[in-house]
């Protein structure tokens, strides 16, 4: 299906993200065999944790999507606490194509906004996705090669006794946009996570240079 590829997801604050981007620093600047492929990685000034990719969309599917966001936000109790910590791959074993850091403290409220995305598109008109939401932070993506094994063990050994701590604050309807390196992140609408009564303001773009 033609259309914008649109997902829903919360952005990570600037202070994880600037801790983060410290990481993916200490893992690139240890050298690769020769003639290894590096890993792809995302980029850094639109870091966010998806709570359900969309795809491909109808044009006449973005206005409903778009109300189902001031939905979500405004169902939801306010801004929530989570902790990163941890990596893990998808799939698990010597060939992984994604690279991520999990959620160590905050996955049930993380989930029950998952749910609320959910219900939310179902009602505007979109299929149930039917598989278990697993809250995690994608770094990079491999497509299975053969340095990707050893990349993800070092991003492991570099976050081992790490923890990070942020407030997630918004939510927001997100357009990925490809061409030119990875893809870039654009907020479609962002609103506050809360029943506030303040204006949400203007859509901002993520377009900061990528510091990688």
């Amino acid at each position: 299906m033609p259309g914008r590829r649109l997902f829903v997801g919360v952005p990570l604050p600037e202070d994880a993200a600037s801790v983060i981007r410290e990481v993916v620093d200490d893992v690139r600047a240890m050298p690769l065999p020769d003639g290894a492929r590096d890993v792809r990685w995302v980029r850094l000034d639109g870091l966010h944790l998806t709570l359900r990719f969309l795809g491909p969309t109808a044009e006449s599917l973005v206005g409903p999507t778009m109300a189902a966001v001031d939905t979500i936000a405004s169902g939801a109790i306010g801004p929530m606490s989570i902790e990163l910590a941890g990596t893990g791959t998808f799939p698990s074993g010597r060939r992984p194509r994604t690279l991520w850091i999990g959620i160590s403290q905050g996955i049930d409220g993380l989930s029950e906004l998952a749910a609320a995305t959910e219900s939310a598109l179902v009602a505007a008109g979109w299929q149930s996705d039917g598989r278990p939401f697993r809250p995690h932070l994608t770094l990079a993506r491999s497509d299975g090669i053969a340095a990707g094994r050893m990349v993800a063990d070092r991003l492991a050994a570099v976050l081992a006794d790490r923890r990070i701590s942020c407030s997630i604050d918004h939510v927001g309807l997100f357009e990925s946009l490809t061409g030119g390196g990875p893809a870039r992140y654009v907020p479609v609408t962002l609103r506050p996570l809360g029943p506030s009564p303040r204006p949400a303001g203007p859509v901002y773009h993520l377009d900061a240079p990528d510091p990688s």
